[in-house]
Order: C-alpha cells, then structure tokens, then sequence
C-alpha cells in the first residue's frame, strides 16, 4: 500500500522501543487535520491502538492496511475537530 504523497511513513523497528509510544504520539499530535502518518510493525499495535484512543478519541482514525503475519501497515489520521465551539 502506497502512502499519500504527504504522508510520512514510520518504521518502528527503527525506533528505540523505550520511546516508540511518545515519539508516534507526538509526532501524531503535530499533523494539522486531514493529515496522516503510516507505521510499519512487525506485530499488531493493539497496544498503541488503545492508547491512541484514550488520547485522542474520535480524532484518530485508525486504518489497518495490512495485517501480517509478518508486516502492519496502519495509517493513523487525524480528524478535524468537530465539538461545538464555545461562544
């Protein structure tokens, strides 16, 4: 699966794996609305999916684009804010 033409592709292998969550959520936090970001894993990232919506609720879109048994391919994007604003 090809990513957009803006999107980043994350491989996670690549990441030290104590900071791996941290380093996805903040770079997840930068993405203006509509972005996305694809990680590339070597397992489910069930965990991180949980997290993710603890964090960040209806705002993270989780997309798997392939799903093993060797490479996970999601593309994590974010959603516009749709809460009412405060007047």
């Amino acid at each position: 699966m090809e990513p957009n033409p803006s999107e980043r592709v994350i491989h996670v292998a690549e990441i030290d794996p104590r900071y791996r969550h941290t380093i996805l959520s903040r770079l997840f936090e930068h993405l203006a609305p509509d972005q996305s970001l694809q990680i590339v894993v070597d397992h489910d990232p069930r965990r991180l999916r949980l997290q993710f919506e603890a964090k960040h609720g209806s705002r993270c879109a989780w997309s798997y684009l392939e799903k093993g048994p060797d490479v996970w391919r999601v593309r994590l994007r974010l959603l516009p804010d749709r809460s009412p604003e405060l007047a």
